[in-house]
């Protein structure tokens, strides 16, 4: 029997089997056992070689190196992580908010902030603040297609995971961007039956060069409990702290309370945002007495 080897991306797994597309066609397949006896399974995202036999199942042989991995969701490779707030009703949580961006640098991905709901109150005030931290971010309202277009077009090319706070009008952005997204998940969710408390599984959706992630349930709460950072990385995963690290009077410097501390200089000089300070300093008591050890 021949067989023929492809380079693929899996874009959904159920039921022991994965489907992977490959220029354009999608492959039902199975994995080698010496993936679950590594405990290295594929998970969603991943770059997998496949080899497709004359007749009968193809088989995934080997995971391409990932850029990254998300325990819960299941998720490899994601490029952007999309953090929705919104204005108002709720307002912003900045404490949430800085958590999901330091997760997302800590894991080689660029946070993108969509701010929702500017046209109940303006947008700019928290906008400002994650400019000044050099993040992408995005104000978006219900007649704002503009604003939709200029997102959507950040997110071509790349592999995007939605996260926020419920009430923020996540799924109602997601369905502006990409409209054939709800129209193929809910296809999907009528032809199997589901009701609205069960759990969907992870997928990737290719929809005009985008490939979005659909992760029902995928929560902050999710990212918080899985994706704590070392003491010792935390300074890195703040992007406006970095061009004073190094300048702090002690080279064991916190960046919590310390005297001589520049980065403490930079917030009381308006140079750092004293939230995004304040987010450092509550993330940094969670974590400074944990061994790194037992962080993994």
């Amino acid at each position: 029997m021949s067989m023929t080897k492809l380079n693929g991306l899996l874009m959904k797994s159920i039921g022991g089997f994965y489907y992977v597309r490959c220029d354009g066609k999608e492959y039902e397949c199975k994995a080698r056992g010496s993936f679950r006896k590594s405990g290295n399974s594929p998970v969603v995202g991943d770059k997998v070689v496949i080899s497709v036999p004359d007749e009968g199942f193809a088989s995934i042989e080997e995971i391409k190196p990932r850029i990254n991995k998300l325990k819960r969701p299941a998720l490899a490779n994601i490029d952007t992580l999309v953090i929705v707030c919104s204005t108002v009703d709720p307002e912003p949580n900045f404490t949430v908010i800085d958590k999901m961006t330091a997760a997302a640098v800590n894991n080689n991905m660029i946070p993108a902030i969509v701010v929702s709901k500017n046209d109940l109150k303006s947008g700019e005030r928290i906008a400002k603040i994650y400019r000044n931290s050099e993040f992408p971010v995005f104000l978006c309202s219900p007649d704002d297609t503009e604003n939709v277009n200029k997102l959507k077009d950040f997110l071509k090319g790349k592999v995007s995971a939605f996260t926020g706070n419920s009430g923020v009008g996540k799924s109602t952005l997601i369905n502006r961007i990409f409209p054939e997204l709800e129209l193929q998940t809910g296809q999907i969710s009528r032809k199997l039956g589901r009701g609205k408390h069960t759990t969907r599984v992870v997928e990737l959706f290719e929809i005009d060069g985008c490939f979005v992630a659909d992760t029902p349930g995928f929560s902050t709460v999710d990212l918080q409990r899985y994706e704590m950072i070392d003491k010792t990385h935390l300074q890195y995963c703040f992007p406006e702290f970095e061009k004073y690290l190094g300048e702090c009077q002690f080279t064991s410097c916190s960046h919590t309370c310390e005297k001589g501390c520049r980065i403490l200089q930079a917030v009381s000089d308006g140079e750092i945002e004293p939230s995004r300070h304040k987010s450092y300093v509550a993330m940094y008591n969670e974590v400074k007495d944990i061994k790194e050890w037992e962080l993994r």
